[in-house]
């Protein structure tokens, strides 16, 4: 059976199943070249379908997840989405009741499910899919949190496991906690909306001057650049509190605003965002100890956006009762489509578990597709290349940055090694160049390394579980600081890519690397220009390369050398 996850709202996108076996998934943004797309995923759905070779007739089961007010006001009024969408990103100017829309915003965001949600929701859902060429289909519609949990237990490879979702908010929840049992999920507890440590998060990325549910990571990488002071001098600290296995909140989410907004006033940006990391990190800390108590289970799958901040999960990691850990690697709404998929065919079929060796899901390119594109390119001279991870590793070791562009599209925010830019570890003049030409980023976010799995516990304290998936943050240990200059925080951590036997030739990369520098490490970052998605096809790439004036990418088998590269 063929079970096709449909996600229609931020960072839509598509995910296709086959018994338990994930064929594809990709979201629109890779499409659309609009980051964190929010309209409905057409494209991603027809590309799964190719991928597959597979005509909309094949599919008979369709699932989607989300019917809660908002979204459905948002399906029957796609404008406010939009508008929604380009006032978030700053694409249009800041409306003159700013203020009042925002409490709108909030006022509806604290209604779930109400009567007939789900049945107009499915009923426009039903028609843009038919719209599209499919006709006798069954739609099943999975609530949000659900979803979540069922990306995280069913793709972890435990038989036994506690489940945590927490993100925003979906379906009137902010979170849920689940246990996952010789194959049976079953939630046992739900976190409100109105207690949401992620609203409160993207609150004050807002307040920050950045963009919500978007530069949520840059709040935690500037919060190492303030001076430390202890939890009880930290203005928010009374914002949230831990009862027992639950988390709340005690402002509603206008106030809450309102009182973070008055603290900012008189605060440095820098401690801002110190306090909110630090009031983060505390109640996941506290919130995971009391579940693991309460529940006596020490392996955890997480999901949710709120999970992508790598500096609280290796708090969480760091727990002692916790034995193994899983973060689902789409863990933010772009992986809803998957979660929808898994949970219906989780209810139909029975399968609870598939194999999650990487994330490589998404488009491949032929040969001939690759030459096709650069044969277009007059100032790009390009070769067969024998032996690319060797001479990849040679352009490293030489202080230049590389364009990597391999087999399928990573799923997810992060490149791991298909869609990616590479650089040596240990050089800062390096990292100052990539940054200045291609990425553009803020000073104070860092970049992070991949590494052969076998050198983790060279490099970091603490390694806990193989994180190939870029989902936590370890400490660097003091002895390998120099040789890891470019890919660590401000406080010597990093958010590393362990590279195993999934990827044969970037692994076969580093292990060059290694040769030539004596540590298997090199700077990861992903393959677009700041703000931009990551690149999805050779066009994507060479326009890339061609605006950044990059001169060496690999890129398939063939070698690219820009004649105006710098």
């Amino acid at each position: 059976m063929y079970i096709l996850g449909v996600w229609d709202g931020h960072d839509s996108g598509a995910a296709l199943l086959e018994d338990n076996k994930i064929l594809f998934a990709a979201n629109e943004e890779r499409f659309t070249k609009r980051k964190l797309e929010i309209k409905f995923p057409y494209n991603s759905i027809n590309a799964a379908l190719k991928y597959a070779g597979l005509k909309p007739s094949d599919i008979e089961v369709i699932a989607f997840p989300t019917t809660e007010l908002t979204k459905t006001l948002e399906r029957i009024y796609p404008y406010s989405k939009e508008y929604h969408y380009l006032y978030r990103r700053r694409k249009i100017p800041k409306p003159t009741f700013e203020q009042f829309n925002r409490w709108l915003r909030y006022f509806f965001l604290q209604f779930g499910i109400w009567p007939l949600c789900g049945t107009v929701s499915k009923a426009i859902v039903s028609r843009q899919l038919k719209h599209i060429g499919f006709e006798k289909f069954k739609l099943y519609t999975v609530e949000h949190h659900t979803s979540h949990a069922a990306t995280a237990a069913f793709s972890s490879g435990f038989n036994r496991a506690l489940v945590v979702t927490l993100d925003g908010l979906g379906d009137g929840l902010s979170g849920s906690v689940s246990t996952f049992e010789n194959g049976k999920l079953e939630r046992h507890q739900a976190i409100s909306s109105r207690d949401s440590i992620g609203i409160f998060f993207e609150q004050v990325t807002y307040l920050l001057g950045m963009r919500e549910l978007e530069d949520e990571g840059k709040v935690m990488a500037m919060a190492d650049y303030s001076y430390p002071f202890d939890f009880s001098a930290n203005k928010m600290k009374d914002f949230f509190r831990v009862e027992g296995t639950n988390i709340i909140a005690k402002y509603h989410f206008y106030k809450q605003l309102k009182m973070l907004d008055k603290i900012l006033w008189n605060t440095p940006r820098e401690q801002f965002a110190y306090m909110a990391q630090q009031l983060l990190e505390n109640v996941m800390v506290k919130f995971f100890s009391n579940l693991l108590e309460e529940y006596g289970i020490g392996d955890v799958a997480m999901a949710g956006g709120t999970f992508s901040n790598v500096k609280a999960n290796m708090k969480v990691r760091q727990l002692e009762k916790l034995k193994k850990w899983f973060v689902f690697p789409h863990m933010g709404d772009g992986g809803m489509a998957m979660g929808a998929a898994m949970y219906t065919n989780y209810l139909l079929n029975g399968v609870s578990g598939y194999k999650f060796d990487d994330a490589y899901l998404g488009n491949e390119y032929s040969e001939d597709e690759i030459i096709s594109a650069l044969k277009k390119e007059k100032d790009l001279s390009y070769e067969h290349d024998k032996d690319k991870s060797k001479h990849a590793a040679e352009l490293i070791d030489k202080n230049n940055y590389i364009f990597w562009f391999q087999g399928r599209m990573e799923y997810g925010p992060r490149a791991l090694g298909n869609r990616s830019i590479l650089a040596k570890a240990s050089s800062e003049d390096v990292k100052d160049k990539l940054n200045l030409y291609v990425k553009q980023r803020e000073w104070f976010q860092p970049f992070a390394p991949s590494l052969l799995l076998s050198e983790a516990e060279k490099l970091f304290e603490d390694v806990k579980g193989y994180d190939k998936f870029m989902t936590m943050a370890y400490l660097v240990k003091p002895e390998v600081k120099e040789a890891m200059k470019s890919v660590v925080h401000v406080d010597y951590t990093a958010r590393p890519n362990m590279v195993g036997d999934e990827n044969p030739e970037y692994k076969a990369l580093i292990q060059h690397v290694k040769k030539l520098e004596g540590y298997g490490v090199i700077l990861n970052t992903s393959f677009n220009i700041h703000g931009m998605p990551i690149v999805m096809s050779p066009e994507d790439a060479i326009e890339t390369m061609k605006k950044t004036s990059t001169k060496y990418m690999f890129i398939g088998d063939y070698f690219v050398e820009n004649k105006k590269g710098k």
